[in-house]
């Protein structure tokens, strides 16, 4: 089969590798129907992580082929969602909602390809009830990353009825939290966005108003909007230091922060937060612990966070896809085998 293969910064490659299969009983291989591109693969792909070649990817949605002997939840032919990590859903860490950390879970080996293996396939994949129209993949793919991603951010940032909130970020997965907080009943959210593209999607998405100003600059911003008071939740999506201080200091005193972007070269003011009395919680999302509820949310037309996909391309475009996504010309690429 074909997978897309990292080779060092900036090398993205489509090279023939061995078909996956059956490992162990509990495993599936899945036929990818669509993939996509996350901005956490561009930390790879800019060079801020140090790598040797590997395959990537952990985004997608596709049809069982096959299944193991011990699986019983989905069988040959159900159409599935993969939440990006693997999980036997089983575990003391999965039974508290925190598959992303389970015990015996982990990553898979590239999924911007043909096919991909799924260990503990009864505790990772969900299959829809059927087949789903064509125009409801892109949404589907969003429950494999950035929709409960998006989702995490807000629940860990005590999102709720009345709630304001800000979101720092105004990629896939900060454009979702802003629904996702409308979703949970904000009253106000603040999208922190440059970019009229994304303003756009922001405010289609719920967002009451829009700051441009970074640092202290967009700190001020959000600080007038609330009434010099602050937010009440803000949502973290980037993952950068500037973006955490930005974050922190958008909170009103008391308020939380929840942050989902991969940390690269944050370090938390503990004395300031100690001082206002912010709180910080989020990471890596439990996507399968809230994957069927979003799923449901999107099949019965309620939301459609699929739009956040502005660019679909052939897997064969992948390396153009990944340029397009780093030059900023595109929000989210979708991939097609």
């Amino acid at each position: 089969m074909r997978a897309t293969v990292i080779q060092a910064p900036g090398d993205i490659r489509l090279e023939d590798v061995p078909d996956p299969k059956i490992e162990e009983p509990t495993d599936a291989v899945v036929r990818v129907v669509a993939s996509c591109i996350c901005g956490s693969d561009l930390w790879s792909y800019r060079g801020e992580n140090q790598f040797d070649p590997y395959r990537i990817g952990h985004e997608f949605v596709g049809v069982v082929e096959e299944v193991g002997s011990q699986v019983a939840t989905v069988g040959a032919g159900d159409f599935v969602v993969a939440p990006f990590l693997y999980s036997d859903n089983a575990c003391d860490n999965c039974r508290n909602g925190v598959q992303s950390a389970c015990r015996n879970g982990g990553g898979y080996e590239g999924c911007q390809a043909e096919y991909v293996r799924v260990p503990y396939a009864d505790g990772t994949l969900v299959a829809t009830p059927e087949r789903p129209d064509a125009g409801l993949l892109p949404s589907l793919l969003t429950l494999s990353d950035v929709m409960p991603t998006g989702w995490h951010a807000a629940r860990s940032a005590n999102v709720g009825p009345g709630s304001r909130v800000a979101v720092v970020g105004d990629g896939a997965v900060g454009l979702c939290a802003v629904l996702a907080a409308r979703m949970m009943g904000a009253e106000q959210v603040i999208a922190m966005s440059r970019h009229a593209d994304r303003q756009e999607l922001a405010r289609r998405f719920g967002a009451t108003d829009i700051v441009e100003a970074r640092g202290d600059e967009g700190v001020a911003a959000v600080h007038e909007l609330t009434g010099g008071t602050g937010a009440d939740s803000v949502l973290e999506c980037v993952g950068t230091g500037p973006a955490m201080l930005q974050a922190l200091g958008a909170a009103r005193a008391g308020g939380s922060v929840g942050f989902v972007g991969v940390p690269h070269g944050v370090e938390l003011p503990i004395r300031q937060m100690f001082r206002r009395n912010v709180g910080v919680k989020g990471g890596t999302a439990p996507v399968r612990s809230y994957l069927p509820e979003l799923m449901q949310s999107v099949l019965s037309g309620d939301i459609d966070p699929g739009v956040v996909f502005d660019c679909e391309l052939a897997l064969d475009e992948v390396a153009e896809g990944y340029a397009t996504m780093d030059e900023r010309r595109a929000i989210k690429v979708l991939l097609r085998p």
